[in-house]
């Protein structure tokens, strides 16, 4: 709601105890471990606990996703970033029980600083880089959705999802080095080639024009992914598992008018697609078995 210029943020509302125990009982039903990136904010409210510890005692990992959730980490000082990473994982901690061993940045959001921090701090991988061409236009019907919002806000989301750029980035694993030290980065897998998104909540967008079609895009990029020998890093939007009926402050994003029951078969049956031809496994298990598979290529961000 913040990134979206809406009023009402400050009181931090929260779907976490409706959405926590529907994507638990759903990953169950398939015995899939994954990773939770969860929100300092968000766990650092009492109200919250009960919903967040489920996470770890079902066995999931969690990560770190930011405290505040802004997507304009660039902007931040080093001092900042470094009270951003503090409050959180000390937050998350609390609320899980568990220590974040990795990151995604909101929005995608990532610099330079923000790559030294997570090194500093320990971290064994990043996944906030998310290879598309097309998150130019991704941003402006975020801000096409949004008439609360003032030039002065849309200039701090100006590189909220990435630039065209971004597009040219690899989709396998590589490092960040800073030193002699670096990082593990997953990147959020986009079709090979051509680099349009294939995470759940695209997919369910396509589907609300026409299902056949979005199945037949998944599988196609599925198979992409296989001839490429491209490990899909899949990601899941706690929106995946709602509707407007839910959350009717978020019924702006995309999917959010399709029935629950539809939605959820629709989710089940890509991961079921999914899981027929890959291993499903937790973010930091992927990136340390990577890491000592291979000797992973590195590369610096400007």
């Amino acid at each position: 709601m913040k990134t979206h210029g809406d009023a009402g943020w400050e009181t931090f509302p929260s779907y976490l105890d409706v959405v926590v125990p529907r994507a638990l009982k759903f990953l169950e039903e398939r015995d899939l471990n994954i990773t939770f990136f969860i929100v300092g904010q968000d766990a650092a409210l009492r109200k919250n606990h009960d919903a967040l510890a489920l996470i770890s005692a079902a066995g999931h990992e969690v990560g770190n996703h930011s405290f505040n959730h802004e997507p304009w980490l660039h902007l931040y000082t080093r001092d900042e970033l470094v009270q951003e990473f503090e409050r959180s994982e000390s937050a998350i901690e609390a609320a899980t029980g568990e220590k974040t061993k990795g990151f995604r940045g909101p929005g995608f959001s990532l610099s330079p600083d923000v790559i030294e921090v997570l090194i500093e701090r320990g971290y064994i991988y990043d996944c906030s880089t998310f290879p598309t061409f097309i998150a130019p236009l991704a941003r402006a019907y975020y801000f096409l959705k949004s008439d609360t919002m003032t030039e002065d806000e849309k200039e701090k989301r100006k590189k909220l999802f990435g630039s065209f750029s971004d597009g040219f980035r690899s989709l396998s694993p590589y490092q960040w080095s800073v030193g002699e030290s670096s990082i593990v980065e997953i990147p959020v897998t986009t079709f090979p080639l051509v680099k349009t998104p294939i995470h759940a909540s695209y997919i369910i967008y396509l589907a609300t024009f026409s299902k056949i079609a979005a199945i037949a895009y998944w599988k196609a990029a599925l198979q992409a992914c296989k001839f490429s020998n491209v490990q899909p890093s899949i990601l899941l939007h706690p929106l995946d598992f709602m509707t407007g009926a839910d959350v009717p402050e978020l019924k702006f994003f995309p999917g959010m008018s399709m029935p629950l029951a539809k939605k959820l078969d629709l989710l089940g049956r890509i991961i079921g697609f999914f899981t027929d031809q890959f291993e499903v496994e937790p973010m930091v298990e992927h990136s340390r078995r990577v890491n000592s598979l291979v000797t992973l290529p590195a590369s610096s961000l400007c």
